[in-house]
């Protein structure tokens, strides 16, 4: 095990490490949330990380992406977190795709390749389509749930989706998975309530030009929210690849 990891094999133990290292995670959504969760799994020896995201990072993405800096502004996302990875850990295998995970280009991928699916995209279809696919795969999957617009990192918690209250996603998807029949789900949600962000008069923030274009309503963010969703997530999956086998 290569002395970077050192300090985690003291809390996991050799056995555990080796089972890391053999684990191939795919996260889907290089973002606020799953830049976090992609920095923490390399971090902690997984050998293998299939990212995918189709949005390259913008100015506004700073102030919470930890992929984001001035020097990767214009890169896509999955480039960036590619580069990191290789400064943390040059032996772990990583696959980009530069593309948006939805059911018309869900079948480029074969879940049966993963030993763990991360769900921190924010788009419902996509949710949704990454949920069943893990599920008919029989890969275990844990899902990121609304962390704009929230300013206590202390609220998240890991639970069922049925389980969840107060985020409005998580209702959307309480719902619409059991339209589906999904009957669990294990997922990362905030019992904060939504915070109205203000408008950019009000703020005096400027126009986000790289994100206000493709959605109706901008969510604000802190750099110590999704950060915290992200790092909880990671701690997840590995905790949960290592109890498995």
């Amino acid at each position: 095990m290569p002395e970077q990891f050192s300090r985690t094999q003291l809390l996991y133990g050799a056995e555990a490490m080796e089972k890391l290292a053999a684990s191939r995670v795919a996260v889907f959504g290089i973002g606020g949330v799953g830049g976090y969760v992609v920095e923490a799994l390399a971090r902690s020896g997984i050998g293998a990380l299939d990212l995918i995201d189709h949005d390259r990072v913008c100015l506004s993405n700073i102030n919470r992406q930890i992929i984001a800096t001035l020097k990767t502004v214009g890169e896509y996302k999955v480039d960036a977190a590619e580069e990191r990875i290789r400064d943390i850990n040059p032996d772990c295998k990583v696959r980009t795709y530069k593309i948006m995970f939805m059911p018309d280009t869900q079948d480029q991928f074969d879940f049966r390749d993963y030993d763990y699916v991360v769900d921190a995209i924010d788009t419902v279809t996509g949710k949704l389509a990454i949920i069943e696919k893990a599920k008919a795969a029989s890969v275990p999957v844990i899902s990121s749930m609304g962390a704009g617009n929230k300013l206590n990192p202390a609220m998240f918690e890991v639970a069922d989706l049925y389980e969840t209250s107060i985020c409005p996603l998580a209702k959307v998807m309480r719902r619409e998975c059991r339209k589906r029949g999904i009957d669990s789900l294990k997922v990362v949600y905030s019992k904060e309530e939504p915070i109205k962000p203000l408008s950019s008069e009000q703020s005096g923030s400027p126009e986000d030009a790289g994100e206000s274009s493709k959605r109706r309503a901008v969510p604000g963010s802190a750099a110590f929210v999704p950060s915290a969703a992200g790092l909880i997530i990671a701690g997840e999956v590995i905790n949960d690849l290592v109890k498995s086998k």
